[in-house]
């Protein structure tokens, strides 16, 4: 599954003259991976690909955004949209008063997979991709997307929605649109819990460009309002102990390590919001959130303490012991802002990931502070060892503003959790080498089978394997025209039926006890067209590529980017998403801060222990899509110089399954 924030790779199954140490060959066989030979000539040339990419930016005159409904071919009456009106109505009421509001798609802890109460721009929108913000003013109503989405929200969004494609040529930003459409004096309404404080701060900045507020609703979300009794309750599921054997480190170890941390920036607690990095500080798992183990929870670690704010009912007597034996104690979930009000009162100086931390939490924490460095004689000021120049020295407590060091912690995976991946890939590898058999059999006995059939199917084979969870995310499941959709959802009743004279798009995954799984692969049951073939086979030479590529220490994601790309580049051809994301162990399918993609902003560099994905792809619109995804792991390369005296790093396969030849075109 690919990603483009911030955000799959296995071994390929090749014709022996392609394969080498690093790209072994299968000999077991599936009859839907061998109809064709791949020509070995075709990988021959030599490919020179450059390290660093040179970007333009250009521009031919004014460019205006379309409403989704102007671009479909099938248009619909415009209707007013009841929850859009029924929205709009408490914009003038008192203690609000404003001209638009902003609904994100993020929940307190800015989780890419949300608790299903948490959906309020899929209810007010009717748009259900993981990623978008939509924004409402007295008199329109907009939705921003990237690439991945442009055509699933074509579909889903009524026509009073105005479609914004954002990155595409003359596209706003929401802050300029915003700056756009409202008078000067205007004011913007958010709920602060759902957006960062990096985000709340640029945003204020870029409208306060043409005099409009950012106005924080603290106390009121404005879609919960008119959701009412039907917003679905909160989860409550149990909590589970990750056990050691596949966390590979107890809590008490990572607890030091991060006490270590903290001492060395001068901070005196810090505030853990993301909810993958509390599960894999504590070595707890839950079941809040769909396809993610995790259960809906703030951590501050002190110095010499640590306290879990956390729904109590979810807390067994295993897990009560396990967080008693590391010696973090238990508070209310919805006791996190006064905790952090006592803790500024008393002049503590946090450690707040502002990237991530909302921005409710930011502003709850500044405020006591100020007032307690009044009351003592001095400024309080942000501390960050990293940019600021005086290295954050001050007279009294100041916040301590930098990216948490979690992220990193656990991206480099430890032994146990690498050994935890490789086996739930045997055992994926094997629920998948079985469904593949059964589905080419059924197609060739001209069963007729839709796309949640497909779906339903490899769940069934997956559910079967020891230490199955969940699906690691929903599985895009397209045959033909849907495969251009990249995270294509298919539904029963309105999906389509798997046709065998078309591509077929399968990206999937699954969350297991001890790993995760995401892998897609595209297929043909037929004979592919001259132009599909053509295609894949430049999305394949992409994917070796970056499969089989060596590169120095310290080098970023972004620069392999080019690497799965430059085929297509070639002929004019490229696709809507990043290339890679990072993986956790047993956790998130999406991680980071690792990523590969063009987006060259991330400088985070490739490490050994780090899990990334391989999935370069390629869809026309209406037609067809492409897509190869495998997961590797980043390790030591020995190469026969070390230029430099550094390392060389490359990667290893976690992913056991074969890709299908039959749509290879032989003659590029």
């Amino acid at each position: 599954m690919q990603s483009v924030p911030s955000q799959a790779i296995r071994p390929l199954s090749l014709n022996a003259s392609l394969s080498s140490s690093r790209l072994p060959f299968f000999s077991f066989s599936l009859p839907i991976f061998h109809k064709f030979k791949i020509n070995p000539s075709i990988y021959n040339k030599s490919q020179k690909v450059p390290l660093f990419l040179t970007l333009r930016c250009c521009s031919s005159g004014s460019v205006t955004a379309k409403p989704s409904s102007e671009l479909r071919r099938n248009r619909d009456v415009q209707e007013p949209d009841e929850k859009v009106v029924a929205l709009r109505r408490l914009f003038s009421k008192p203690g609000i008063g404003i001209d638009a509001y902003i609904i994100p798609s993020q929940d307190a802890h800015q989780s890419e997979f949300i608790a299903e109460c948490y959906m309020r721009r899929a209810y007010i929108s009717g748009f259900t991709g993981s990623a978008g913000t939509a924004v409402v003013t007295k008199d329109k109503a907009a939705l921003w997307t990237d690439g991945r989405y442009f055509l699933q929200a074509e579909k889903q969004l009524s026509s009073s929605w105005i479609l914004m494609r954002a990155g595409s040529l003359g596209v706003p930003t929401t802050s300029e649109w915003l700056n756009d459409v409202l008078s000067p004096g205007g004011r913007v309404g958010i709920y602060p819990f759902l957006f960062s404080h990096d985000a709340a701060k640029e945003l204020k900045e870029a409208i306060s460009k043409k005099n409009l507020e950012l106005v924080f609703l603290y106390d009121l979300n404005l879609v919960d309002e008119i959701w009412k009794e039907s917003r679905p309750k909160p989860p409550n599921n149990p909590i589970r102990v990750h056990d050691m054997k596949y966390a590979g480190l107890d809590v008490a170890s990572k607890l030091s390590s991060l006490r270590a941390e903290l001492v060395g920036t001068g901070a005196s607690a810090i505030v853990i919001s993301m909810l993958d990095e509390v599960a894999w500080l504590l070595n707890l798992r839950g079941s809040d959130v769909p396809h993610s183990p995790v259960m809906y929870a703030y951590l501050i670690v002190e110095v010499d303490g640590a306290k879990l704010f956390v729904d109590n009912s979810k807390v067994t007597k295993e897990v009560m012991d396990h967080l008693k034996n590391a010696s973090v104690e238990l508070r209310p979930y919805d006791s996190t802002l006064s905790e952090i009000k006592r803790l500024a009162a008393q002049g503590a100086q946090l450690w707040l990931d502002t990237s991530s931390v909302n921005a409710a939490i930011v502003e709850t924490y500044k405020s006591p502070l100020d007032k307690y460095c009044s009351n003592h004689g001095s400024k309080g000021k942000i501390k960050n060892k990293r940019y600021d120049e005086s290295n954050g020295l001050s007279e009294g407590p100041s916040g301590v503003y930098m990216r948490s060091p979690i992220s990193l912690a656990k991206a480099l995976k430890n032994p146990a959790e690498l050994e935890g991946m490789q086996n739930c890939h045997l055992r994926d590898a094997a629920a998948l080498a079985q469904f593949w058999c059964w589905l080419e059999e059924e197609i060739h006995n001209n069963v007729e089978l839709t796309e949640v059939d497909v779906a339903d199917k490899l769940l069934e084979f997956r559910a079967k394997k020891e230490g199955f969870l969940d699906t690691s995310f929903d599985t895009i499941s397209g045959s033909g025209a849907n495969g251009a959709i990249i995270h294509y959802r298919a539904e029963r009743g309105s999906c389509s039926v798997v046709d065998p004279n078309k591509l077929f798009l399968l990206d999937s995954g699954a969350q297991y006890i001890d790993g995760i799984t995401d892998i897609t692969r595209t297929v043909h049951f037929g004979e592919p067209t001259a132009r599909e073939k053509e295609c894949f086979t430049r999305v394949l030479k992409g994917h070796i590529a970056l499969d089989q590529a060596v590169f120095p220490e310290n080098t970023p994601g972004f620069v392999l980017d080019a690497f799965a790309r430059s085929s297509l580049w070639k002929i004019g051809l490229d696709y809507r998403h990043g290339t890679g994301h990072g993986v956790g162990a047993a956790l998130n399918v999406h991680e980071g801060p690792q990523s590969i993609s063009y987006r060259y902003g991330n400088t985070t560099p490739l490490q050994k222990g780090m899990i990334v994905s391989n999935e370069p792809g390629y869809y026309e619109d209406h037609a067809f899509g492409i897509r190869i995804a495998n997961l590797l792991h980043v390790q030591e390369i020995n190469t026969p110089n070390r230029y430099g005296g550094i390392e060389y790093l490359g990667f290893e396969k976690l992913t056991f399954f074969p890709i299908q030849v039959a749509s290879v075109f032989s003659g590029i």
